[in-house]
């Protein structure tokens, strides 16, 4: 009786295990198909002089032309600036406005978070005709405001110069950046145990030993999440250097995401150009595993 009952119970979850299965496989093959076959071309194609005309095999050709190609040398050293520029400034400022945000009463808390994820729903198009009028040489408010103050005596073309694009680029790029983790914050913050912080204040805490004992540690989870989102926006930052300086002037805001686009598309060497998205690839892993690394140890789950 007992192995009957044994049997029948082993039928069912085997039947069960394969009706998951089934409603995992719509999903799986939109994975294999759209996600893993893709980027096992690209690696693959990245081994060969791949061209409308040439399909022919180099080996590791293009990887060592790559690190001989004053442009992409140029774009890593962009990419990177944006990276180690954006990441700590957006979870910091971050950070310190939710704080702020979630003080207030509920009314102002879901406006204001409504206002700073504004950005990141607006379409980007829409966001780079705002920003390309304030930075316009001649007709931008920048420059207004700028020679209204004495800062400047003539107009400035912001998105125009070497030394003033990729700035620009990153300052665009900061605002567009801290709309999700603000809200990200807010919401963990909620999740801190008031009674926690109450007592701690009671017994005679600061205000900084309170956040850096007890509200640090709970909201070290959202911090990893934003840094590494953040971290992997940045090293795929195309939209808007296309939109706003097409990797002008001189390619000197160009980044890896640019120029691998400028190859496969402009110039039609995809081999090329596969080759600098898995370089791309290995540095977005090798910074996400570091921070995973740092901040994960610290992490209570």
């Amino acid at each position: 009786m007992s192995t009957n009952i044994f049997a029948r119970e082993h039928k069912i979850q085997a039947q069960q295990t394969r009706v998951s299965y089934y409603f995992l496989l719509p999903a799986l093959l939109f994975f294999v198909v759209f996600v893993a076959l893709p980027m096992g071309m690209g690696v693959y194609t990245s081994f060969f002089k791949y061209t409308m005309s040439e399909f022919k095999f180099i080996g590791i050709d293009n990887y060592l032309n790559l690190f001989k190609d004053e442009i992409f040398v140029r774009s890593v050293k962009n990419t990177l600036i944006i990276v180690v520029g954006s990441v700590p400034i957006v979870t910091i400022f971050s950070l310190w406005l939710a704080t702020i945000i979630y003080n207030m009463n509920s009314f102002s808390r879901s406006f204001f978070r409504a206002v700073y994820y504004l950005p990141v729903v607006t379409g980007s198009v829409a966001v780079v005709v705002v920003w390309k009028w304030i930075f316009d040489r001649y007709y931008g408010i920048l420059n207004f405001v700028l020679q209204g103050l004495g800062i400047i005596n003539k107009n400035v073309a912001w998105l125009g110069q070497v030394d003033t694009a990729i700035w620009c680029i990153l300052t665009i790029l900061l605002t567009t950046s801290v709309g999700q983790p603000i809200v990200l914050y807010v919401a963990s913050l909620g999740n801190i145990d008031r009674s926690l912080t109450e007592a701690a204040e009671v017994d005679g805490a600061t205000s900084f030993q309170v956040f850096w004992r007890i509200k640090w540690p709970t909201i070290m989870p959202t911090t990893l999440y934003v840094v590494v989102i953040t971290t992997i926006n940045s090293f795929q930052c195309f939209a808007l250097i296309q939109l706003l300086t097409n990797g002008g002037p001189a390619f000197s805001t160009s980044t890896v995401m640019f120029y691998l686009y400028h190859n496969a598309f402009k110039l039609f060497e995809y081999g090329y150009a596969n080759a600098m998205g898995v370089v791309l690839a290995i540095l977005i892993g090798v910074f996400s595993a570091l921070q995973f690394k740092v901040m994960g140890n610290k992490i209570d789950y």
